[in-house]
């Protein structure tokens, strides 16, 4: 039987997890099973959710209620109950559970067979890697800083600055929107004429994410247009759109561009430890299924904070082999020169080292801010440390003395 399999946390009374469990899988697929007679058990069987295990730690106490204890319980889904995307999936295995208030969906397990539903990246990461031709070391990205309310050419000159400084991906502010002093259109347009006198003037090729926003009856019209006009890339606001609208920009063989996944409004539904779904499930497994070539998360080391082992079970999501591409980890927030040999160490060259502050605040401008990151990965790939280097490379100096390595 073709199922999906949910774990869930949750807190309970000892001894009380299987019957939660039961109470679980029979009210979220045919809704009572003991009282039907013999011969509608025999029709729903193949509907009726299955409780797989519980588990249940004794020592992992309610803070609040000391007579409840932490479990895990693993409960599977048929697939005949609801059709194939992910809103069905989501509204099965936690719909109207959700609103308990006091579980969280950890991780959901597809057949095999079943992700032929849904697509992945149509890039990945090694379709990125060839786009750049860049092979051998953790992409560096950087952000625009403070355009909300400026003109197209303080943009472009911002652009120009970040690219002169050797990053490979630059992306719109995530609160850019539509507006008449940056409109979406002449952003890619003149962004494209930048980004070709920087590769010309220096053979550094960099791709600029434009901010795809608007009515969502209206993307996939406007992300088409972005393809026709030469855009290099989409970032998406997935967490307030939806994981199927992703999908369907991923789908669209007249869109076909690198899609990244920005997690703004994510907190809303992953911060709770007692409630939502885990930041390993919603910005890794799910966002990769969707479709997204890169996911941004909060690193574990920076001003928006996410507890590590979380940060890095969402680079495992999606990075781990599966029959679909692997998505970049983009570790963000508060990143700066310093941290690059313990984001390397964490999440390993094939991700993508993404700065804000971290370009822009340097001393000698964003054009010095992405020289210094760049130079700290090849200090750490060339066996330095980012000490030894910065005799060699004064904006790295200059970034060590602001910010330190931690």
């Amino acid at each position: 039987m073709s199922e999906i399999t949910a774990t869930y946390h949750t807190y309970t009374k000892i001894g009380q997890g299987a019957k939660k469990a039961e109470g679980i899988a029979l009210g979220l697929t045919i809704g009572s099973w003991t009282d039907l007679p013999l011969l509608e058990q025999q029709q729903l069987a193949k509907h009726k959710g299955r409780v797989e295990s519980v588990q249940e730690f004794h020592h992992d106490v309610h803070p609040v209620h000391k007579d409840q204890i932490k479990a895990e319980l693993k409960i599977s889904y048929p697939t005949a109950n609801y059709s194939a995307d992910l809103p069905a999936i989501l509204t099965t295995v936690f719909g109207k559970l959700s609103l308990d208030g006091q579980i969280k969906l950890i991780d959901l397990s597809f057949t095999p067979g079943y992700l032929e539903n849904f697509p992945g990246p149509r890039f990945g990461i090694d379709g990125i890697r060839s786009l750049l031709n860049v092979y051998d070391r953790p992409l560096v990205m950087s952000i625009f800083k403070g355009v909300i309310g400026r003109d197209l050419d303080f943009l472009t000159s911002q652009l120009r600055e970040q690219a002169l400084g050797g990053v490979d991906l630059v992306k719109d502010d995530e609160i850019l929107f539509e507006n008449p002093l940056t409109p979406f259109e002449q952003r890619i347009t003149a962004s494209k004429e930048v980004l070709q006198q920087v590769y010309e003037q220096t053979g550094h090729c960099t791709l600029y994410a434009v901010n795809l926003t608007g009515r969502t009856s209206q993307l996939r019209d406007k992300a088409r247009k972005a393809r026709e006009l030469g855009a290099d890339a989409l970032l998406f606001n997935v967490h307030t759109y939806g994981l199927d609208v992703l999908q369907e920009l991923a789908e669209d063989d007249e869109i076909s561009l690198p899609l990244m996944a920005h997690p703004a409004f994510s907190g809303a539904f992953t911060s709770s430890v007692f409630y939502g779904l885990s930041s390993p499930l919603a910005l890794g497994k799910l966002i990769r299924y969707a479709g997204a070539d890169f996911s941004l998360f909060p690193s574990p080391y920076g001003s928006v904070a996410l507890e590590k082992s979380a940060a890095l079970g969402i680079g495992v999501m999606l990075t781990e082999e599966a029959p679909l591409k692997r998505s970049f980890p983009v570790p963000s927030a508060g990143i700066h020169p310093g941290l690059v040999p313990l984001l390397m160490e964490d999440f390993g060259i094939d991700s993508i080292i993404n700065a804000g502050g971290g370009v822009h605040g340097h001393p000698q401008g964003a054009a010095g801010g992405g020289k210094a990151f760049r130079q700290a990965v090849d200090a750490v790939l060339g066996g330095m440390t980012l000490s030894d280097a910065s005799a060699r490379h004064p904006e790295l100096a200059a970034a060590l003395e602001l910010w330190g390595t931690k």
